[in-house]
Parts: C-alpha cells; structure tokens; sequence
C-alpha cells in the first residue's frame, strides 16, 4: 500500500515538475508571440486616437476606457477560446483566417491611401439642409465607440490568431495562459498609449502654464504644438503597418510568396536592417495592389447588387 503510493506520489512530483518546467517558458512565449504581432499593435495604436477627434475633451477618457473594455472582453471571451477551438478542432482552417483578416487589413489600408491622395468630391455643403444627418454629441460618441470596436475586433482576431499559431505546439494550459496574458497586455499597452497620446496636449498646456520654470513651459509648448504633426505621422505610420502586416500574413500563407521573403532576407542576411526595411516596402506595396483589387471587387459587387431589376413585360 505505502509502495503505491509512494509511486503515486513520485508520478505527481514528475508532473508538477513538467508543469513547471512548461510555464517557465511561458514568458518567452509572450514575449516572441508580442513581437509577432507589433506591426498590428502599432497600427491599432495609431487608429484609435482618430475616433475621440472632435468629441468632448472631457469625455476622451471614458471614451478610450469603453473602447479598451469592450476590446478585452472581445479578446478574453471571444477570440481567445475561438482559436483554442478553432486550433483543437480544425487547425488547418487557422491559415486561411488569418489570410481572409490579413486581406481585410490591406483592403483597409489601401482605402486609406486612397482617400490620402484622392479627396472626396462630396461634402455636406452640396446637399440640402433637409438632408444634413443632425446628430447629438451622444449619438455621435456611441457610433465613434462602435467604430472602433469593430475596427478593433478585427485586429485583436489577427493578434489572437497569430498568438495561437505561436503556442499551438505547446500544452493546453501554456495556450490559455500565454493567450489570456497577451490579451491583457497588448490591450492595455495599446490604450494606456493612446490615452497618453490623446491627452498629451492637455499635459502640455498644464506645463505651459502652471510650470514657473521657464524650460519646462518651452517644453510644454512644444508638446502643444507639435501633437496635430504627430498625430498625422501616426496616421502614416498606422496605415504603412496595417498593409505590411496584412500583406506579409498572406504571403506567410502562401509557399512561393513565403520562400520569395525567405530568399530576399537570406540575399541581404549582411545587413539585416536594410533586409527588414526593403522587405516591409516590398510588403507594404503588395499590400497596397492586393488592397486595390479588393475595392474594385467590393466596387463591383455593390454595383451588381443595388442595380433596379426590371419586371417582367417592361
């Protein structure tokens, strides 16, 4: 009976062992899957911060703050247990969704390229004042919320997904654990800096005019006037990571395309920042024509689906 369960005992010691071997590596984990998803954080991060323009000052935080619960709970309840199951029960299936997102990213990005060089023909001062949409400061924060929630969402499934893919050889808890931490740590990351960015101009202002030290009010100044120039760069910068991470997720997806990447950052493996750099331009531009076809597919369906029909004997 003691020989039982002195076997016994040394089976469970042997398993905590592996258990914690395993979670030891767990930080090594996140830390490779972060940098798998940095191009999606960074254009996440430079949206966000468009959807609190022209709303109240005072309500910026609370917006930022709903945007960030919602893409928590969209992460934690949602997303994350989707891969798991999706990982579980049809692994094959994992590559073409994050293609289909990784197209979706491009078509976004190339429609914001678009709208950068091409400007809008339509403005509300064409239309009669009958058919102005009047909205309240409400109304509007909660379609500025939704919004971003949706824009959101679709980030937060590619980070989920590529998250998984990196973790989908470990154990089942190492998958939850490294899923549910990066959630959380992407997630408050990338708000915590958009806050910062959004009220950055307010802590300018504060040190402009309340700081009694000449230098820290020329920085304070600075800060002030410098925002609307970053906060546009930003915008490029958000834009250029939302086609290089959609187009390389595809050509991860697709074998030529993956060892085409592979041969190019092998021919200029002697400086490896000028390897990244060409092939982030080479992806951003493949982003940028696969993104273009999809507006004239999305073109076209739309026409081909509000054309009148005709009855019949007309």
């Amino acid at each position: 009976m003691s020989t039982g369960l002195l076997a016994l005992l040394d089976d469970v010691a042997a398993l905590v062992k592996v258990s914690a071997a395993s979670l030891d590596d767990i930080p090594t984990q996140v830390a490779k899957t972060t940098g798998k998803v940095s191009g999606i954080v960074i254009d996440d991060t430079a949206v966000t911060p468009k959807y609190v323009v022209g709303l109240d000052p005072k309500r910026e935080l609370s917006i930022i703050y709903q945007i960030a619960k919602k893409s928590v709970i969209n992460k934690v309840i949602f997303l994350g247990p989707a891969a798991l199951l999706l990982g579980y029960f049809a692994p094959m299936a994992i590559p073409y969704v994050l293609m289909v997102g990784g197209a979706y990213l491009c078509f976004e990005g190339y429609e914001k390229v678009h709208s950068i060089f091409v400007k809008s023909t339509h403005t509300t001062d064409d239309l009669p004042i009958d058919e102005i949409e009047v909205i309240t400061p409400e109304e509007l924060e909660k379609e500025r919320v939704g919004g971003a929630v949706r824009t959101d969402f679709i980030l937060s499934a590619e980070i989920m997904a590529i998250a998984y893919a990196t973790v989908a050889e470990s154990s089942l808890v190492n998958q939850i654990v490294v899923l549910f931490i990066v959630a959380i740590f992407i997630t408050v990351a990338v708000y915590g800096f958009v806050a910062l960015i959004v009220k950055a101009d307010d802590i300018g202002v504060h040190l402009a005019k309340e700081s009694a030290n000449p230098t820290i009010q020329k920085i304070g100044r600075g800060i002030v006037k410098s925002m609307p120039k970053f906060l546009i760069l930003l915008g490029y910068v958000g834009t250029a990571a939302m086609l290089w991470v959609g187009a390389e997720i595809i050509a991860h997806g697709i074998p030529f395309l993956h060892h085409q990447l592979e041969a190019l950052e092998d021919a200029l493996g002697g400086i490896p920042a000028v390897a990244w750099l060409v092939k982030v331009i080479i992806l951003a531009l493949g982003g940028v024509l696969l993104g273009a076809v999809i507006a004239q597919v999305v073109a076209l369906g739309q026409k081909i689906f509000k054309r009148p029909t005709v009855k019949a004997g007309h």
